[in-house]
């Protein structure tokens, strides 16, 4: 008999979902882009205020945030705001949560 249920076939599928869980892997992490799927748009200001964390500790989560694909910035003049860049995180969250939807 031939089980295939548990073949690696596509390790590079496996590695880009292993990396997004890795870079999710952080309570604040999960804060961060948690808060980002209800304001859809925010600022390192407004985050560190919210999270009562050093600008620079908040700014390094985004930072392995932004690495992994998962936010991106918008600038707008001076200031930069972080969005969500993967749809797949808009799914994901609210599963792992027990949530409906992100809006309850």
């Amino acid at each position: 008999m031939n089980n295939t249920a548990f073949q690696h076939s596509d390790s590079k599928q496996y590695n880009e979902l292993a990396e997004l869980l890795k870079a999710l892997s952080h309570p604040v992490r999960l804060c961060i882009v948690r808060g980002l799927m209800r304001k859809k748009k925010c600022n390192v200001s407004y985050m560190q205020e919210c999270l009562d964390l050093p600008q620079s500790t908040v700014s390094q989560h985004l930072q392995k945030l932004r690495s992994a694909g998962i936010v991106a910035t918008e600038r707008n003049g001076l200031e930069v705001n972080y969005v969500l860049a993967d749809q797949r995180i808009e799914q994901m969250i609210p599963i792992l949560f027990g949530e409906e939807d992100c809006e309850s």
